[in-house]
């Protein structure tokens, strides 16, 4: 894929592309979603301690083990396939002094780029190997998006998204990115898309 054919994801693109990837309702979508109920931190959602180190500030309680990805039951379809994880990043991210795991997962394929999602993961307490749980969702795979430039750095996630401006790009060369990330405010996890390149 060359870089000099991606375009900017901008709202520009939902209206002079065929069958467009509508990119400011995916976003608004997102933001609707990441302000709705299932984006707060449930009150069981805790990460399970260890036993053999104490976290920073904690007054000498066992460090919390960020959720294992590879053990989370996904919200997606892949048949009788597990789901990929193709990058993850743990970090407290809500200040609750427990870490959550975001993870990015994808179906497995031969071919093309399958649509990813982003989700995050916290480790239920009290229920000794409980398998992790989603806690909130980034990005869901039905949006048709892939993700790239993932990171977790302090209590911030960042990625840019991948898309399509038609049905007859091909899956494997997406041509449509935009700069996002996500942080916790207020009881919730924020969506904030970063300006387009080159926009005032």
């Amino acid at each position: 894929m060359e870089s000099s054919r991606v375009q900017p994801l901008g709202p520009d693109l939902a209206h002079t592309q065929p069958r467009p990837v509508h990119w400011v309702a995916t976003a608004a979508a997102v933001a609707a979603v990441i302000a709705g109920g299932s984006f707060f931190q449930p009150s069981d959602a805790k990460a399970t301690t260890s036993t053999t180190a104490s976290a920073p500030g904690t007054g000498g309680l066992p460090a919390a083990k960020a959720p294992d990805p590879r053990a989370a039951d996904y919200p997606m379809n892949c048949g009788r396939a597990r789901p990929d994880v193709v990058d993850r990043g743990s970090a407290d991210l809500d200040g609750d002094g427990r870490p959550e795991t975001v993870a990015v997962v994808r179906c497995r394929t031969a071919f093309g780029t399958p649509p990813s999602g982003v989700y995050v993961l916290s480790q239920p307490t009290g229920h000794a190997g409980a398998a992790p749980r989603v806690v909130a969702t980034f990005v869901d795979p039905k949006e048709g998006m892939s993700i790239s430039d993932f990171a977790v750095r302090g209590k911030r996630v960042s990625a840019t998204l991948l898309g399509y401006s038609s049905a007859k790009v091909p899956r494997c060369c997406p041509d449509l990115q935009r700069k996002v990330n996500w942080r916790w405010r207020d009881g919730k996890f924020v969506l904030k898309a970063l300006p387009v390149p080159g926009s005032v």
